[in-house]
């Protein structure tokens, strides 16, 4: 019988492209910031990711051996998780708090919801915002060569605030790296280095950052000050360019529709631009993320395209 005639199961198109492969280029274009974080802040900053990757990973295996699942910390989905958790503490943290974040977003977020795929919410950023809540003392200060100081936006919107002129940022300092925040949310740099890696290697597509970052400049310049500084500030401080570009991307937790992605980038934009002008935080990417990621499957429901044919016809 000729080969033709033989009728597999689907999916009839397979890709090479796996799961392990797609997070092990997220590592690698995570390695820059993460190495720009430990110069900035020194051998601590690698002992906070090295206790975030050791707990998300050996928090996967253990769930996997005790309820009898197949083991997947070979997929490099729980380093990855471990890795952008540490990126998003501050370097001051208690080893034990970065310890505790890992374990709450591979049990909590994760495995407790049916493992990869199934959770609702980004695992690290909702560890992140689950520390904030409970230690939130300890998540808020930053540090520069050894001396606790405010970071740049809550500068900035101090000065905005007081209706002053002069903001109190440097924009190129900012850009390079050498300013307090997180271990790698500091340097815009090395960040866009490790997001062109990733656009390079078609892991994303630049539909969500760009929408969400070309909205936050909006957002602030319509609401907040029509001064470039004051926008160029906003995208290059705190989380925005790491989030944009590392965590709204996730593919379990963001539209998969083309018109959904421009739909999600907007809403997080928006969210992100009224937390920091109007919250209470100079902050806001860690929630309008974990916002967004709940309203995906509403966004996605309107933005599905319209299938061919009459049956396919919206009413």
């Amino acid at each position: 019988m000729s080969e033709l005639l033989k009728v597999s199961s689907n999916p009839h198109i397979r890709s090479k492209v796996t799961t392990s492969s797609i997070m092990t280029a997220v590592v690698i274009a995570l390695l820059p910031a993460a190495g720009f974080g430990i110069y900035n802040f020194g051998p601590r900053a690698l002992a906070v990711m090295a206790v975030t990757i050791a707990s998300t990973v050996l928090t996967e295996l253990l769930f996997g051996w005790l309820w009898k699942k197949k083991i997947t910390i070979t997929d490099m989905s729980a380093v990855v998780t471990g890795l952008l958790l540490a990126l998003n503490l501050p370097v001051s943290i208690p080893l034990w708090m970065a310890a505790l974040g890992g374990v709450f977003a591979i049990l909590v977020v994760k495995m407790l919801f049916g493992g990869l795929g199934q959770n609702f919410m980004n695992p690290a950023l909702a560890a992140r915002c689950f520390l904030l809540i409970s230690f939130a003392g300890k998540m808020s200060s930053f540090t520069l060569d050894g001396v606790t100081t405010a970071t740049p936006l809550n500068v900035m919107k101090t000065a905005w605030k007081a209706g002053e002129s002069n903001l109190g940022v440097d924009l190129m300092a900012m850009f390079i790296g050498k300013i307090p925040g997180t271990i790698g949310e500091v340097s815009v740099v090395a960040l866009l280095i490790g997001a062109a890696y990733l656009v390079f290697k078609k892991v994303i597509s630049l539909r969500i950052p760009v929408t969400y970052i070309v909205t936050v400049a909006v957002f602030v310049f319509i609401f907040g000050r029509q001064d470039l500084n004051f926008v160029l500030a906003h995208i290059c401080g705190g989380g925005l360019i790491f989030g944009a570009f590392f965590m709204a991307t996730d593919y379990v937790t963001s539209p998969i529709t083309p018109k959904g992605q421009i739909v999600f980038g907007i809403l997080l934009g928006v969210l992100t631009g009224t937390f920091r002008l109007f919250g209470g935080s100079a902050e806001g990417v860690s929630y309008a993320i974990i916002i967004s990621n709940l309203m995906v499957p509403l966004i996605e429901r309107y933005t599905l395209p319209v299938a061919f044919g009459k049956e396919g016809k919206k009413a």
